[in-house]
């Protein structure tokens, strides 16, 4: 099926839908734990810590989910064509965000900072497993990060001024607040969260919108010819 064709098919708006549907998931679970799991306090804690304790399976379901969704939104924004913002170059950088997510997921960071309360000191196996969470972390960050920059220079080229401001704010935002040395690191972290599921959000519904829009325009062409 050409690009243009299934670039409003119903397949890609439904996998645009998991972009839609990521963010207010992730921010959302992660949220509704940061304000009520006993010891968590988010100026020392970072939010991966939430993967510990008997209610630790949310957290660890908030990463694995919205990684899911990420890939799912990836596969939808490779159908449209480029003058949409799709393509292999965006899509190939949330579809590595996403493996990043789930990777983070399915590895733990070491307990620190007291949280969880009570938890027992960390050891090699922790260590190890922290640092493929971290990794995990890495690939999501950075990959959100380079997929911004790509759509902000394809959204620009389009004549999509305000779009692509707001991708190429984005980036700026993340990248500083992400690799800026110093302390704080638990705060700054929780707001690159909140940017780049913002940004996963918005703009899948964009383009979900965009796809849709192209559809109907074919449908009534093709009815007039």
């Amino acid at each position: 099926m050409p690009p243009r064709t299934r670039a409003g098919s119903a397949a890609t708006r439904a996998l645009l839908g998991g972009g839609v549907v990521a963010g207010p998931f992730f921010v959302v679970m992660t949220a509704a734990q940061v304000a009520s799991r006993e010891g968590f306090d988010l100026r020392r804690h970072g939010l991966s810590l939430l993967s510990h304790g008997e209610l630790g399976w949310l957290q660890v379901t908030a990463f694995v989910g919205t990684g899911l969704l990420v890939v799912a939104c990836a596969a939808g924004v490779h159908r449209l064509p480029e003058d949409l913002g799709g393509g292999r170059l965006t899509a190939v950088r949330l579809a590595v965000a996403g493996p990043g997510l789930v990777l983070a997921g399915a590895f733990r960071v070491e307990p620190s900072g007291g949280f969880p309360p009570g938890a027992p000191a960390a050891t090699a196996a922790d260590a190890r497993e922290s640092l493929w969470h971290d990794v995990g972390t890495a690939l999501a960050v950075n990959a959100a990060i380079l997929a911004c920059v790509v759509l902000a220079r394809r959204l620009a080229r389009a004549g999509r001024r305000a779009r692509a401001a707001y991708c190429w704010t984005t980036a700026a935002l993340t990248a500083v607040l992400a690799w800026w040395p110093g302390g704080g690191t638990s705060i700054r972290l929780a707001i690159v969260t909140v940017l780049t599921m913002t940004w996963v959000t918005v703009v899948a519904a964009w383009l979900r919108s965009d796809a849709a829009n192209q559809r109907t325009a074919a449908t009534a062409t093709a009815r007039k010819s």
